[in-house]
């Protein structure tokens, strides 16, 4: 059964299928033919290989929104730069993305977003297309009656000042100041996650110049009251932190005009060196787009000619940002993820079973090897004597590395047979020093920073673009202490702080949120084979907690899938939506690690994968199912739905990946689990019948464990 996801006010999620209803479905699956599944496994296998680079990396497309394309567009016009064959292919990846009511969404089947849909409106008028083309015309009503521009949020207001379709008097202020508050103080740059520090510096020199390009047509058919185009917004009680903010906004604004001269041009010098010191090898900022389009205006703005080697620099860099379709279109990437699809593949082939020195493999880790960095950045603010040692996301980007990415990238390090084993072992105990010192301090990982968790910058009315803050999320921390316990650490006092975070942060239901994927499932598929492998049983009650909820969100079909909506709606969405491969596969580790092998609710998931495989050997996924900003900013990873529903397939055939792994024992086969009396999670599991009645008798006994060391989750 499918979701409705249109936007429509009368969607609701699928019903999932009943642990009675799984138990009694009599139809055959593709999962009873052992020879299906590992056909399944192998074609996947041959078309993960197919795509790996000659150097050694795997990248696919990563897909966002249109207002990438639109800001880029808007960009090269602000610049002076925009041409007609980059205009004209952005216009048809635009209007591809329309949708029939004249709007555009954020994530596939998403509801309309106002944002997204004027700015998308504003580039094809760049483009040349009519306000009064039907197209443009319908998505112009749908504007005025969301509540026109005036409704949109700052930063595509922000895009409009640029070109006087806006006043700058009506955006809130940052002023370039902010450059010089101290790292003790609230509202220091580093108090915002690293995505908007490096944003918001370049924007405040932005805001403080207030450019304004001539317009080269009028925006009043997007006005609900053209001869009011800025009405006033009422300000929130003065006892609320809403309040307090606006009021402080109001003071900047003050500030603005009376700001003395040479601290203004010290501030704006500062800015732009702290924003040119961080411009990566390849000519971004920190691997995104967004940075490095702020960064490159405001370097501008300041004098820097578009010939100057950082701008120039800058702007080859976002045409690296390109994808090109077959029909001629041109879509924007707000991202690359090369290392972390890199290690991600190497994992799913590793678990598919490809041998450890398979060719293809070491050229993986070799590839791996040279990106990890050796250089501090800005995560050695709070860190100053923690030595480097992390990998980032991107090709680029030595100055904020991924604890994410670090923590998955030593997980598929230690499955590689690399000739040059002290190399790899360096790496490998770099990449685990490096991690453990970026714990924060209630246990958890956060993706970049330490103890990135002030509550003041998400409060700004200048941030109203997504979460501006990195808080240890529990698929990071999942990661992390996965590869701690891998690396036969589970002992250790960090690894232990990390177990003990994720099960506080267990939902009530039984799911965990994540943060980086979508959502519940995600969380959960990351958090249970951590807990597994760091030693817990899967009797523990956190782990049995976890497969009945997984059990009553598995959908009629077999899979797996939950919509985005879930990070608003929770109780309505979490756990809830189309079946895709990538959320399939999530659940099917999570199942798989907690000793669920032959169950009916595993194998119909397995089934789901083996039967909805394409014949390439990939799997079709158009729904986002990863995430930037919870809610505000998604993502679809093209390579997801090849290389989990790989990992988990190989998972169901060959059993647990880290059983018999040289160098590299777990927990529970060193005796330093956790947990009194937890043994090592099932090889492979045994038949139904013996897991039922083991599973009994081990659920009562943790039980009373838990109940006597206070451990019940």
């Amino acid at each position: 059964m499918t979701a409705t996801t249109d936007g429509s006010t009368g969607a609701v999620p699928p019903r999932a299928a009943s642990a009675t209803d799984e138990h009694s479905d009599p139809t055959p699956r593709a999962v009873d033919d052992p020879v299906a599944v590992r056909r399944a496994a192998h074609r996947a296998t041959d078309r993960l290989l197919s795509l790996q680079d000659p150097q050694g990396w795997w990248k696919g497309d990563l897909e966002t929104n249109v207002t990438m394309d639109a800001e880029d567009l808007l960009l090269r016009q602000f610049l002076g730069i925009r041409d007609e064959a980059t205009t004209r292919a952005a216009a048809l990846f635009i209007r591809g993305e329309q949708r029939e009511d004249g709007t555009w969404a954020t994530f596939y089947q998403g509801p309309s977003d106002l944002s997204a849909t004027i700015e998308a409106y504003v580039a094809l008028r760049l483009a040349g297309d009519a306000p009064d083309a039907p197209h443009m015309a319908r998505a112009a009503d749908w504007i005025r009656s969301r509540g026109g521009i005036a409704a949109a949020r700052v930063f595509t207001r922000i895009w409009l000042a640029l070109f006087g379709w806006w006043k700058w008097d009506d955006l809130p202020e940052v002023p370039p100041e902010v450059i010089y508050v101290p790292r003790w103080f609230p509202l220091n740059i580093y108090d915002f996650g690293c995505w908007a520090r490096q944003t918001i510096v370049p924007l405040a020199i932005v805001s403080a110049k207030r450019p304004v390009r001539p317009a080269p047509f009028p925006l009043d058919e997007l006005h609900t009251d053209p001869a009011d185009p800025c009405p006033s917004r009422p300000l929130a009680p003065v006892a609320s932190w809403d309040g307090v903010f606006q009021r402080l906004d109001k003071v900047l604004r003050l500030y603005q005009r009376v700001a003395p001269g040479p601290l203004r041009a010290a501030a704006m010098r500062s800015a732009a060196r702290w924003i040119i010191e961080r411009q990566e090898q390849d000519g971004c900022w920190g691997g995104i787009q967004p940075p490095a389009v702020y960064s490159i205006i405001a370097l501008h703005l300041l004098g820097y000619d578009l010939d100057h080697p950082v701008l120039r620099a800058g702007l080859d860099s976002l045409d690296r940002f390109t994808v090109w379709g077959p029909d001629g279109s041109r879509m924007v990437e707000a991202c690359q993820s090369p290392v972390w699809d890199t290690c991600l593949a190497t994992i799913a082939l590793a678990d598919a079973g490809v041998p450890a020195d398979h060719p293809q493999l070491v050229r993986a880790a070799e590839w791996m090897l040279g990106e990890q960095i050796d250089r501090p950045g800005d995560w050695s603010v709070r860190r100053p004597e923690l030595a480097p040692g992390g990998w980032a996301f991107e090709f680029h980007n030595d100055t904020y590395p991924d604890i994410d990415d670090t923590a998955e990238v030593v997980l598929a390090l230690r499955r590689v047979a690399h000739p040059e084993t002290e190399r790899l072992e360096d790496s490998i105990a770099r990449g685990v020093a490096w991690s453990l010192g970026m714990q924060s301090r209630d246990g958890g990982w956060g993706a970049f920073d330490v103890d990135n968790t002030s509550p003041f910058p998400n409060r700004l009315p200048f941030c109203d673009f997504g979460k501006v803050i990195d808080p240890p999320s529990a698929d990071v921390t999942a990661h992390v202490v996965e590869m701690l316990a891998v690396e036969g650490r589970s002992a250790d006092p960090g690894t232990r702080r990390g177990i003990d975070w994720l099960l506080a942060a267990q939902e009530s239901g039984g799911a965990w949120f994540g943060r980086w994927g979508v959502n519940y499932v995600y969380g959960t598929g990351s958090v249970v084979p951590a807990l597994v492998a760091a030693g817990l049983p899967p009797a523990h009650p956190a782990i049995r907690r976890a497969v009945a909820w997984l059990e009553s969100v598995q959908n009629d079909d077999g899979g797996w899938g939950e919509d985005l909506r879930s990070y608003r709606d929770a109780p309505g969405w979490g756990g809830r939506g189309e079946s895709t491969a990538s959320q399939t596969a999530w659940a099917l580790l999570a199942l798989l690690a907690a000793g669920e092998r032959d169950t009916k609710v595993t194998e119909r998931g397995v089934a789901w994968l083996v039967e909805t495989q394409q014949e390439d050997g990939s799997w079709d996924e158009p729904h986002f199912t990863g995430t930037g900003f919870p809610w505000d900013f998604s993502i679809n990873y093209h390579l997801y739905r090849l290389v989990f529903p790989l990992t988990a397939l190989g998972r169901f055939l060959h059993g647990d990946p880290f059983a018999n792994l040289p160098g590299a024992p777990r927990a529970a086969r060193t005796g330093d689990a956790p947990e009194a009396g937890a043994g090592p999670p099932p090889r492979r599991a045994p038949r139904p019948t013996v897991v039922r009645a083991a599973r009994s008798l081990v659920a009562a006994a943790a039980g009373r464990i838990a109940e006597r060391t206070g451990k019940g989750g």
